[in-house]
C-alpha cells in the first residue's frame, strides 16, 4: 500500500471473514471468544430491549430517535451485526478489554491472545512510505489520533468512533482513557474531536510519578523519523464532502436536493461535489445554485441563470437579479446543500450568500445541509473590528473583518443570532486543526474568485482589500492583493516609510506596475509589493491601515 484511508469496508470483509471461517456468526463468536471470556457482561450486538434504559440515544430519523439500533446505516442494512460497526458498550466493559491489552492479552488469569499477536496489534504495521502509522486495527499516529493529547508517546494506541466514543491506550505508564459521548443526539451537528483531545491531555497530567518528557521505548514523532513535520502531517484532513462520502451520503437518502456550488465544490481528490450527488445513491439532485462568479468562477460581474451543460440541471444564480432562492425554487426541494470554500474574511461574499439560503431554507421549512470546510487562513488568528451596522452583501453579520471560523462553524452563528431556527445540519471536516493554514492540511488549493490566486492572497486580503477603489489592489496583474499602488504614489519613498512603521511579518519592496483591469486601468502605478515573511505574525488588518 502506498496511502492510508479510513474507510469501513476492511472491517466488514474482515467480519465476514470470521463467519467463514469459524462457521459462526460474527456476535456469537465474539461473544464466545471475546466478551464472555473477560466478563464483559454489558457488551455486544443487538442489545435486548430490556437494556435501552441504559442506552444513550442516537439521530433521530423521521421523527423516530435511534436508540438500541446501530447508528451506522451500512450496518442496519445489515441487520446490525457488521465488522465495522454496531457494538454496544459500557465504560466499566471497555476498562476490561484495554486492562487484557494492557497486561498482553491476559486479564483475571484467563488468556485471550498471545503475547506475540498483542505486539503485532499494537505495533507499527503500515508500509514504511505511508506517513500515518496504524496497528492492526488500532490507530497510532494519524490524524485519528486526536485522544492522545499533548502527552501521551506515540507507541500508545487507540480508536475512535463516530458517534463521539473513543479508547486510548498507553502501554508505558500503563493507563488507558476511556471516552463514550453522543455527539449526534439529536443530530450529527455536535463534534468532540476537541474535547477528545484535550481530556487525552488531562488524562495524561493526571498519571502520578510518570516522566512523558521522557518515555523509553516510545516511537519517534514523524519529523523526527523522516516524515513531514506536525502541522503538516495530516493527510488525512478532510472536508465536510469527504465526510459525507465516507458517511455513504446518509444524511442526503431519500431528499430532493438543491446544490449550492461552483468549482470550489469537491472532495480531496477533486471530484467535483456537483458529480458526487448525481452518483449517490438514493440522492436526487435536481437544482443548481451559484454564488458570486457564477458555477464555474469566471466571471466578474452579475451572473444569469443557465443550464449546467455537463448534467442538464438548471442553475440559479444568487448573484444577479436574485441574491437569494425564491419561494418557486424552493417548492420542489427536500433540503439545501452548500459547498463553496470560504477565505475567512466578512467581505467576501460566499457567507453572504451562504446566509441569505439559510435564511430561505428556513423560511420554506427545508433541510440545509452545509458541507463544512477548514478556514484556509487558519481557525484561531481574528483580526480587525467587528461590524455593527446594517446588514449588507459585503457585511452580512457582526463579525471581525478576519473572523476565524469555518462555514459550518457561521451557518450556526447565524441561525442561532439570527433566530431563524432553520433545520441546520453541518457534516463537519475531520483532522483539521484551528491552528493549521491550507497548505499544511493536504488539501488542494482552488482559487475561489478569479483574483484569489494563492494563499498568500487570502492572507494579505482582510486588510488589503479594505483599500479597493482608492487605490490598485492589483486587480489586473498577475499578482493581486500582493500589490498596492497609484499613479501619484512615489514608490521607493512609500516602501521605505512602510518598512520603518516595523510592522511584523511583513516588508515592502518599491515597484512600478501597470493594471489591466479594475482601478487605474492602463496606467502606470508606483506603489509596493508586499512579501510575506512570517504569517502567523502578520495583521493584514494593519497592514491595510498602515498603507490607508
Amino acid at each position: 500500500g502506498s496511502a492510508f484511508r479510513y474507510s469501513d469496508v476492511n472491517f466488514i470483509l474482515l467480519g465476514e471473514i470470521v463467519r467463514r471461517v469459524s462457521g459462526k456468526k460474527l456476535n456469537e463468536f465474539a461473544e464466545r471468544e471475546i466478551y464472555r471470556p473477560l466478563k464483559m457482561v454489558d457488551t455486544g450486538f443487538l442489545p435486548s430491549r430490556l437494556k435501552l434504559s441504559r442506552i444513550a440515544p442516537t439521530e433521530k430519523e423521521t421523527n423516530v430517535v435511534l436508540r438500541g439500533v446501530v447508528h451506522d446505516p451500512t450496518a442496519r442494512r445489515m441487520g446490525g451485526v457488521a465488522g465495522h460497526a454496531g457494538l454496544f458498550t459500557t465504560a466499566a466493559d471497555l476498562a476490561r478489554y484495554a486492562r487484557m491489552f494492557l497486561n498482553r492479552g491476559q486479564l483475571d488469569r484467563t488468556r485471550l491472545f498471545r503475547v506475540e499477536t498483542v505486539r503485532l496489534m499494537t505495533s507499527v504495521q503500515t508500509p514504511g512510505g505511508v506517513q500515518e502509522w496504524r496497528g492492526l486495527g488500532w490507530d497510532i499516529d494519524s490524524a485519528y489520533a486526536g485522544p492522545r493529547g499533548r502527552f501521551f508517546p506515540i507507541g500508545s494506541y487507540g480508536h475512535t468512533g463516530w458517534t463521539g466514543t473513543s479508547l486510548w491506550i498507553d502501554p508505558f505508564a500503563e493507563a488507558f482513557l476511556v471516552f463514550l459521548s453522543n455527539r449526534n443526539h439529536p443530530t450529527e451537528d455536535g463534534s468532540v474531536l476537541a474535547l477528545r483531545n484535550r481530556l487525552g491531555t488531562l488524562a495524561a497530567e493526571a498519571v502520578a510519578d510518570y516522566n512523558y518528557v521522557y518515555v523509553p521505548g516510545a516511537l519517534p514523532r514523524l519529523e523526527d523519523a523522516g516524515g513531514r513535520s506536525g502541522a503538516a502531517r495530516a493527510a488525512t484532513v478532510r472536508n465536510g464532502v469527504d465526510t459525507l462520502v465516507q458517511r455513504q451520503y446518509a444524511p442526503l437518502r431519500g431528499l430532493r436536493v438543491g446544490l449550492i456550488t461552483n468549482h470550489t465544490g469537491h472532495d480531496r481528490e477533486r471530484s467535483p461535489t456537483i458529480d458526487l450527488l448525481r452518483q449517490a445513491p438514493e440522492v436526487r439532485l435536481t437544482a443548481l445554485f451559484s454564488p458570486e462568479h457564477g458555477i464555474r468562477g469566471e466571471q466578474d460581474a452579475d451572473v444569469g441563470d443557465s443550464v449546467d451543460q455537463p448534467t442538464g440541471l438548471p442553475v440559479h444564480s444568487l448573484y444577479g437579479k436574485n441574491r437569494a432562492p425564491t419561494p418557486a425554487q424552493l417548492k420542489d426541494l427536500d433540503a439545501l446543500v452548500f459547498d463553496v470554500q470560504d477565505i475567512g474574511c466578512r467581505f467576501y461574499t460566499y457567507i453572504s450568500t451562504m446566509g441569505l439560503c439559510l435564511e430561505a431554507a428556513a423560511k420554506a421549512r427545508i433541510k440545509f445541509i452545509v458541507l463544512d470546510r477548514v478556514n484556509p487562513i487558519n481557525g484561531k488568528a481574528v483580526e480587525g473590528p467587528v461590524h455593527r451596522g446594517a446588514s449588507t452583501f459585503v457585511a452580512f453579520h457582526s463579525l471581525p473583518l478576519r473572523h476565524g471560523l469555518t462555514v459550518g462553524e457561521l451557518a450556526r452563528l447565524l441561525n442561532s443570532e439570527r433566530g431563524w431556527k432553520a433545520d441546520l445540519t453541518v457534516i463537519p471536516v475531520q483532522g483539521w486543526e484551528r491552528g493549521q493554514w491550507l497548505d499544511e492540511t493536504g488539501l488542494p488549493w482552488t482559487n475561489p474568485s478569479p483574483n484569489m490566486r494563492n494563499l498568500t492572497e487570502a492572507t494579505l486580503y482582510p486588510g488589503i482589500g479594505l483599500l479597493e477603489s482608492a487605490v490598485s489592489v492589483g486587480r489586473g496583474t498577475d499578482t493581486p492583493f500582493e500589490v498596492v499602488g497609484a499613479p501619484y504614489v512615489r514608490d521607493v519613498a512609500f516602501a521605505r516609510e512602510l518598512n520603518q512603521a516595523g510592522l511584523p511579518g511583513i516588508r515592502f519592496v518599491p515597484i512600478r506596475f501597470t493594471p489591466r483591469a479594475s482601478t487605474f486601468q492602463g496606467q502606470e502605478c508606483g506603489g509596493v509589493y508586499l512579501v510575506v515573511t512570517d504569517r502567523d505574525a502578520l495583521a493584514a488588518v494593519d497592514v491595510g491601515i498602515q498603507i490607508a
